[in-house]
């Protein structure tokens, strides 16, 4: 008999689930616990909000990369390790592609969930660059972190229209996305880079 998930995970599960179906504005935590199948009192002990279940999640996708990624080889550049870490985040996502399209889609409409997210996403793009061996740390991080935002919601329209097996489409995107905003950088600093838009001109 195969082992029941943890009722934290069932209730991750059932709520990306319930994300794909309509609107996350509309769903109430107690739709949550009775998709879950635990009591409501249950799940307020480990979520006690949403936005708290979709932290999770994220916390989720993050281990899963952290685990996936191969070791970058000597002569990478931080734009490929770049490109591996958010193309592994693009690869665990694919399992929720119809949640994640639903949220983003919803997302202008739901400004209060919006600016819940915000916390969640941006610490997730700090650890992102962290994960590419980029400092995220001090006023060069917090630009990079707001630049990366970028880059990846621009990329993230791309892999929701992306049913290709190869995701050609979407690292095409990705490394065009990227060179841009190295290029932005590079200008920005006014000052020759040691190659690499994303690290601190020395």
């Amino acid at each position: 008999m195969a082992k029941r998930a943890d009722p934290s995970q069932r209730i991750i599960n059932a709520a990306l689930t319930l994300a794909a179906e309509r609107s996350w504005r509309g769903i109430a935590l107690e739709e949550i616990a009775n998709r879950a199948r635990v009591r409501p009192e249950r799940l307020r002990q480990s979520f006690p909000s949403k936005t708290a279940i979709l932290a999770a999640f994220v916390q989720q996708v993050e281990a899963s990369v952290v685990s996936d990624i191969d070791d970058f080889e000597a002569g990478d550049s931080a734009r490929d390790r770049l490109f591996e870490v958010l193309m592994c985040g693009f690869d665990v996502l694919v399992e929720h592609r119809d949640a994640v399209s639903r949220l983003t889609a919803d997302l202008p409409r739901d400004p209060v969930t919006a600016i819940e997210l915000v916390p969640i996403l941006i610490p997730s793009l700090g650890r992102a660059l962290e994960a590419a061996d980029i400092p995220s740390k001090g006023l060069a991080g917090c630009l990079r972190i707001k630049g990366l935002a970028l880059v990846w919601l621009a990329t993230l329209q791309v892999w929701l229209d992306d049913e290709s097996s190869d995701k050609a489409r979407t690292m095409a995107a990705l490394d065009r996305n990227l060179r841009r905003a190295e290029r932005i950088a590079q200008r920005l600093w006014r000052k020759r880079t040691t190659g690499d838009g994303f690290q601190k001109p020395a």
